[in-house]
């Protein structure tokens, strides 16, 4: 996948732990950790604002794109 979520990075800039996120964004740790693993499909909007909003940064320090390597 080229999306990749920066989390783990923001979190470990405002030394939060991943239960006191997931609390303060209203998801479960779970959905922390699909989003974290780069497994999630799909973030909706209200999610990403409120990750933004906790982590007090723009959706551009959260989601990256990078490219797919090429192949042979």
């Amino acid at each position: 996948m080229a999306i990749v979520v920066d989390i783990d990075v923001l979190l470990a800039r405002r030394k939060m732990s991943v239960g006191e996120f997931a609390e303060a964004v209203g998801i479960t740790v779970a959905n922390i950790a699909v989003l974290k693993n780069g497994r999630a499909k799909a973030v909706r909007f209200s999610t990403l604002d409120a990750i933004c909003r906790v982590l007090e940064c723009q959706p551009g320090e959260v989601l990256r794109w990078v490219p797919d390597e090429a192949g042979p």
